[in-house]
């Protein structure tokens, strides 16, 4: 990783390792990735490092806000180096792929609530579910319309 990740890191507050640098490169090459992908991925370029390490590292760069961690309704956490954007998620019921969607209005919290309880709201978080064009498709070929009687 870049100089820049190291100094990234170290004005943090976090200890610089190889296995962290090798995460953070990893989160942004294969953004809403699981902890285990990632840790698959690191393993393939470094050789070794433990799934607690994973786990431990990612939280330590989620704590600092270097990552985000998203946790989607049935979904393992997945993680993103896309942060402080308050951007939402696209998410496909199926195959479950998942895209970045820019801010609704454009604004943070993007959402306004229609009763604050006396919060000063920074952040929403929105997911769009749905079904992805080639799950759709296959949906529609498995259970096509019959029209005719």
């Amino acid at each position: 990783m870049s100089e820049s990740a190291v100094e990234l890191l170290r004005q943090h507050g976090v200890q610089v390792t190889a296995q962290r640098l090798a995460l953070m490169r990893v989160v942004a090459e294969h953004p809403h990735a699981t902890a285990d992908e990632l840790g698959d991925e690191v393993r393939s370029q470094l050789g070794a490092i433990s799934r607690q390490a994973v786990y431990d590292s990612l939280g330590v760069l989620v704590d600092k806000n270097l990552i985000r961690r998203i946790q989607p309704a049935g979904s393992a956490a997945r993680y993103e180096n896309r942060i402080g954007d308050n951007h939402h998620h696209l998410i496909c019921r199926s195959c479950r792929v998942m895209f970045d969607i820019d801010c609704a209005t454009g604004e943070v919290p993007c959402l306004t609530a229609d009763d604050n309880h006396g919060f000063e709201i920074d952040e929403a978080e929105v997911i769009y579910w749905g079904h992805c064009p080639t799950c759709h498709a296959a949906t529609q070929q498995q259970h096509p319309t019959n029209l005719t009687k």
